[in-house]
């Protein structure tokens, strides 16, 4: 149990802390990128790479595990397999996509930038490789060495970009840039960083690959991994779509002049309301083992019911400090960038959904009954595309942001009602229902102030004092701070 804590303790950290600092690129593209129609491309072809990386492993990081663990099963021998298997499609892939780079780019809107697709191919190619040595570490317990790679190509690609972005404008003049560097270049310098940082943490993980032995590639092997891999790509395709569709048929179905631009203001406001899902991710690492703790067995569903307990009550703290401080944080973005802030409290609760509806998910994990997943997922994706369909056209991307929040709002009710007849758990709505109420009331007094007064700084002191008012109602009722010196006997627990 040790050794599981400090494995989790690394891997949750250095994934945190990964996507925090690669969130920090956000900023720096906002403020030095050009045109917001330069993040448009950055956002539309970066949710292209996250959709073909689920499709180009089809799988086979969870069918590793669940092969290279069977008593049956030589770990080599799937390793190899796998590995041999992933890299010959991923080399297929990249080398069709570079082929056909020219009319993939004209259909995709960037016709003048067909480097851009063979980069991106490329990237995509390499990554999906790297995903079976990443897994093969993990299952040799080399935590440390994993998050140490995953980690190297975070601070690699933010050197790079500020090298780009930053210092090469700055001495383009010097007889060691001029002859190479293109201050017209922009934001292909984004994908020239991408291409060169995943290809040198590529090369980190040549130990792990040269462990590959030809000899030890079986074909029936092979096949048994993908009868059990390939449904679970349809699980992970329409997963991922519930997450990047918006940004990904946005310029078909917007087809104003200034589309892009639209996708870029969408793309850098909806990664402001990445925050929420940093932070949720980070409490999830610190109180599922405080939850789990309290109970001796941890499948207890009491558990379960706790973690969701307080789970929402720490996103809707999350969710209200944002939005009081909306007007702060703002400055993370360009200021060209702000008519699109109002998609930011939609966007929080769609994230708010979506982490309820992977915390409901433990019903249909636990009986074996994962084909539920798929439906759900599934059912989430038509109704994101017939919301993005009929209303993007007319309303941009506040129809995007909102069809994404209709889409986890109906899976999460739908996982909920159909997982008390597999595993019913008893969570405690009385509780989630009263806190949902607190904090709907406290946001109906928030925007009521902003309205009649119109000024920032009096809406901000009014939601500071809401802030304050739902802490103290968390802390009154749900924590259990007693035993704190001095101020102990203030926050007791209301029994």
């Amino acid at each position: 149990m040790r050794s599981l804590a400090k494995d989790t303790v690394i891997y949750g950290a250095s994934s945190i802390i990964g996507k925090f600092l690669n969130w920090l690129l956000v900023p720096l593209y906002t403020y030095v990128l050009q045109q917001q129609a330069d993040y448009g491309i950055v956002t539309n072809l970066y949710a292209w790479t996250a959709l073909l990386l689920v499709i180009l492993t089809y799988g086979t990081e969870t069918g590793f595990f669940r092969f290279a663990n069977r008593e049956d099963k030589d770990a080599g021998q799937v390793y190899s397999t796998i590995l041999l298997c992933v890299g010959f499609t991923s080399l297929l892939f990249a080398v069709v996509c570079c082929v056909f780079a020219g009319p993939i780019a004209a259909w995709l809107g960037y016709a003048d930038h067909q480097e851009f697709i063979s980069m991106l191919a490329v990237v995509v190619a390499m990554d999906a490789f790297a995903c079976i040595p990443f897994s093969y570490l993990r299952y040799k317990k080399r935590p440390v060495r994993f998050a140490a790679l995953k980690l190297l190509f975070v601070f690699l690609n933010i050197l790079l970009n500020l090298f780009f972005l930053v210092l090469c404008p700055k001495i383009a003049g010097s007889p060691l840039i001029a002859p190479w560097y293109n201050p017209d270049y922009g934001v292909g310098y984004v994908f020239v960083a991408n291409i060169i940082a995943t290809g040198i943490q590529t090369l980190f993980l040549l130990p792990e690959i040269l462990d590959v032995k030809l000899s030890a590639f079986r074909f029936g092997l092979l096949g048994e991994i993908l009868r059990y891999s390939l449904p679970l790509l349809v699980l992970g395709v329409a997963g991922i779509m519930n997450q990047t569709l918006d940004r990904i048929i946005f310029p078909f179905l917007y087809t104003a002049d200034d589309a892009q631009a639209q996708l870029g203001i969408y793309g850098a406001c909806f990664k402001v309301a990445m925050v929420m899902m940093m932070f949720t991710q980070a409490f999830r690492y610190a109180y599922e083992p405080y939850v789990f703790s309290k109970h001796k067995d941890r499948q207890s569903v009491e558990a379960y019911a706790d973690a969701m307990k307080y789970y929402i009550i720490f996103s809707y703290l999350i969710l209200l400090g944002m939005v009081v401080y909306l007007d702060i944080l703002k400055f993370i973005i360009a200021p060209a960038y702000w008519s699109g802030l109002k998609i930011v409290p939609i966007v929080l609760w769609t994230y708010i959904f979506q982490g309820v509806y992977f915390n409901l998910s433990f019903w249909y994990k636990l009986t074996d009954k994962t084909r539920f997943g798929a439906y759900f997922s599934l059912i989430g994706l038509a109704i994101t595309f017939v919301l993005q369909v009929l209303f993007v056209p007319t309303f941009s991307y506040v129809a995007s942001a909102a069809s994404s929040t209709v889409c986890y709002f109906v899976i999460m009710l739908l996982s909920y009602f159909v997982g008390r007849r597999y595993l019913p758990i008893p969570y405690n709505l009385r509780s989630i229902g009263g806190y949902t109420l607190l904090i709907v009331a406290l946001f109906a007094v928030y925007y009521l102030t902003r309205s009649l007064t119109g000024r920032m700084s009096i809406s901000m002191i009014v939601g500071t004092v809401l802030l304050a008012v739902y802490v103290v109602v968390v802390v009154r009722r749900d924590f259990p701070l007693s035993g704190l010196p001095v101020v102990g006997k203030y926050l007791s627990k209301r029994a």
